[in-house]
């Protein structure tokens, strides 16, 4: 299934997320881990879009969210800001979804400077990361 760049952006505000955890883990230098996410999860009798988007963009994986549903996921940094960021930079969001975003791809560039192995770097990133998935414009 070939899908096209401007399906994959009304498919995305709809259904995709643009998600940061920061978690609490003793084993890294700050005492956080930064765990960016781009998900789009369907039910399992549509997973051969999730497929699909997985073959446009080169990266991630599909599995079982939970239950009946699936999700592909991309949550390596080198994959978001090779394939994911540069998609979304060329073909822009419609909806409020690209603020979130633009947050995402901020957060995103920072780890790849390696902010995140600052204890400043870390606040920085929890900054912007409280203000995304708000429903907020």
């Amino acid at each position: 299934m070939q899908l096209e760049a401007q399906w994959i952006v009304g498919f995305v505000d709809g259904e995709g997320c643009f998600h940061v955890g920061i978690n609490p883990n003793n084993e890294m230098t700050t005492g956080f881990q930064v765990l960016p996410e781009f998900t789009v999860v369907q039910h399992e009798r549509d997973v051969q879009v999730l497929h699909a988007l997985k073959a446009h963009f080169g990266c991630g994986v599909v599995r079982t969210n939970h239950g009946n549903r699936m999700a592909y996921r991309v949550r390596s940094i080198e994959h978001l800001l090779e394939h994911v960021i540069p998609f979304f930079e060329k073909h822009s969001l419609k909806t409020k979804k690209r603020m979130d975003f633009e947050k995402f791809r901020r957060i995103v560039l920072l780890m790849g400077a390696g902010k995140h192995l600052t204890a400043e770097g870390i606040e920085e990133i929890r900054a912007i990361a409280a203000q995304m998935n708000r429903g907020q414009i």
